[in-house]
């Protein structure tokens, strides 16, 4: 469970502040897809950046899986992102001199978890999102939609309840975005993660299971999907 109790982000406090969240009160509770959306400037990436604590908030408290995470050192903050959260970038952020299998495995490297069962699981994710037959080319070898199926690969490495995704179809062609959103749905279900997607894209809170809307740096839209 993710739950927010009034977050504040002030940026430039001490001089001229800036109100990127304004109070925000949040919560979910169960495993699927959230389309979190809003034009730029309306505070979908910081409380992105706060929900993977990559960011600590102003005030307010931030609590996952029962832990407060906005009373943690930034050791601990490392050690819960590397455990707890998979995030998935607009433009990849993949190594350019790794293959898809090192790029995939490089979280468990980092968590230091055992070799045998990273590459085993490895092999299993890239399988999973369809690059068996790239596992051993470069990002530069690759289109944009495997890319970022490799980049899904890579976030799902740990086996994170959490995934956080930011555009993660901003810099794909239609078709490549549509296939992308489908893995995502496809995984969010089936492998019972959370998956909260800040977008500008209609089509991914047509798939969403809740489609949260901020404006100004608050929460002005929360919907759960209707299921047929």
């Amino acid at each position: 469970m993710i739950e927010l109790k009034d977050v504040v982000k002030i940026y430039n406090e001490k001089t001229s502040p800036v109100y990127a969240i304004s109070g925000i009160s949040l919560v979910i509770e169960q495993a699927g897809l959230v389309a979190l959306m809003g034009s730029s400037g309306s505070g979908k990436t910081t409380l992105l950046n706060i929900l993977s604590a990559i960011d600590k908030p102003t005030r307010g408290k931030v609590i996952i899986d029962g832990v407060e995470i906005t009373t943690m050192s930034e050791r601990d903050l490392t050690v819960f992102r590397r455990k707890k959260v998979g995030i998935i970038f607009q433009f990849f952020n993949l190594m350019p001199t790794l293959t898809v299998l090192e790029n995939v495995m490089l979280p468990s490297e980092l968590a230091r978890t055992d070799p045998k069962a990273s590459l085993t699981r490895a092999h299993m994710l890239i399988e999973r999102v369809g690059l068996s037959h790239r596992l051993s080319h470069k990002p530069f070898e690759l289109s944009g939609g495997e890319m970022q199926r490799a980049a899904i690969a890579r976030a799902l490495m740990n086996n994170p309840d959490l995934i956080i995704a930011d555009e993660p179809t901003g810099n794909l062609d239609s078709k490549n975005a549509a296939q992308v959103l489908d893995l995502i749905q496809t995984l969010a279900h089936e492998e019972n993660k959370t998956f909260i997607i800040a977008t500008h894209a209609s089509d991914v809170a047509q798939i969403a299971d809740r489609t949260i809307v901020m404006r100004d740096g608050q929460i002005v839209e929360d919907e759960l999907a209707i299921k047929r």
